[in-house]
């Protein structure tokens, strides 16, 4: 059995690797899958900060960079030769945001914004922002956001229509509405 001695911030798994990495660290730490034994490699980030999440697609990883005070960014990392750039910096969007949480599909990459809760879907291939999604006012801290194959979005969140103290998992889905042809979401379950 192997303990990180640091607060672990996020895991993904590709093959029979695990990338872990932590809060206040430049450093992808990697382990085995299957023992949970530490790897003799690291990847070194220079320029991240305080890791708070990641995820990998096509070999690609996408960290979360979400420290204090600095503007807050997302790297991708090369899996195979541990290159890595500043993939998307939220000093560059029309809109700044909080970076806390990441998922990814297929081509598009879902950041989740804690203190200004919103998702902002971002495409895989070339970076490019595809949609904001706008929460309702009562969701006051959004914690994490996944997409569905249905092409709905499942959310970890505090704040609902009853209580701003309340905690929730419900799930969003876009319909149209047939008067002034919005597009608008809803929430359309809460699971907890």
């Amino acid at each position: 059995m192997s303990y990180v001695v640091d607060i672990v911030r996020g895991v993904t798994v590709l093959d029979d690797i695990m990338y872990v990495v932590c809060a206040r660290s430049s450093t992808i730490l990697l382990y085995n899958k299957d023992t949970c034994s530490r790897l003799d490699v690291v990847i070194n980030v220079d320029g991240m900060n305080s890791a708070s999440d990641i995820v990998v697609r096509d070999r690609q990883l996408y960290v979360a960079d979400s420290a204090l005070f600095l503007p807050h960014c997302i790297w991708r990392v090369s899996v195979d030769d541990h290159s890595y750039v500043k993939w998307l910096s939220t000093e560059s969007t029309t809109h700044r945001f909080y970076v806390s949480r990441l998922s990814v599909t297929s081509q598009r990459l879902l950041v989740t914004s804690l203190y200004t809760p919103s998702l902002h879907q971002y495409s895989t291939i070339d970076a490019q922002l595809l949609r904001v999604v706008e929460l309702p006012r009562y969701v006051n801290e959004l914690y994490h956001g996944v997409e569905t194959t249905r092409g709905t979005f499942v959310i970890g969140h505090k704040g609902t229509s009853r209580s701003k103290r309340q905690y929730a998992v419900s799930e969003l889905f876009r319909f149209c509405h047939r008067h002034d042809r919005h597009d608008l979401l809803c929430i359309i379950t809460n699971l907890l």
